[in-house]
């Protein structure tokens, strides 16, 4: 996901992947990739107008999940690229899917270099508005989030 190599094709750019959600094996016993839960660098213009909308609505509002972004944003100074983990555990989601998700957060934490920030989102109330997610990346200074103003 983060990882930049140079001499990459404009097709393995476009691979790259901007979100991803990973949710629990069937059997409850591995963290997996969620099938058709991801948002390529590629979709951004195509397919994907707003990466963190899309994002958002990939979430269910009945199950818990972890969610890796890779955040775009720009403060006063600069053009800024974070990799921001989510812990999502709506109120709706089952209590047992939450201490499973809960006790397993660290373990699939450690498996990710290069994440900046931590967020635990609790409804879609807390995730919807994106200024959210600006104020976890920088406070007051992001003035936008994935081209979009604040």
């Amino acid at each position: 996901m983060k990882v930049r190599k140079s001499h990459r094709s404009p097709d393995e750019v476009k691979q790259r992947k901007k979100a991803v959600l990973f949710c629990l094996s069937d059997d409850r016993k591995k963290i997996i990739v969620e099938e058709n839960k991801q948002i390529l660098v590629g979709d951004i213009g195509e397919t994907v107008d707003d990466p963190y909308a899309c994002f958002v609505k990939l979430l269910p509002l009945d199950d818990c999940r972890y969610g890796l972004y890779d955040a775009t944003y720009e403060t006063n100074e600069s053009k800024k690229e974070d990799l921001v983990f989510i812990f999502w555990a709506p109120e709706g989601a089952p209590l047992k899917s939450k201490m499973i998700y809960a006790s397993s957060k660290d373990a699939i934490k450690k498996k990710f270099t290069g994440i900046k920030h931590e967020w635990q989102v609790n409804g879609l109330d807390d995730i919807q508005d994106r200024s959210t997610l600006a104020e976890k990346l920088g406070g007051n200074v992001v003035v936008s989030l994935e081209g979009k103003p604040l």
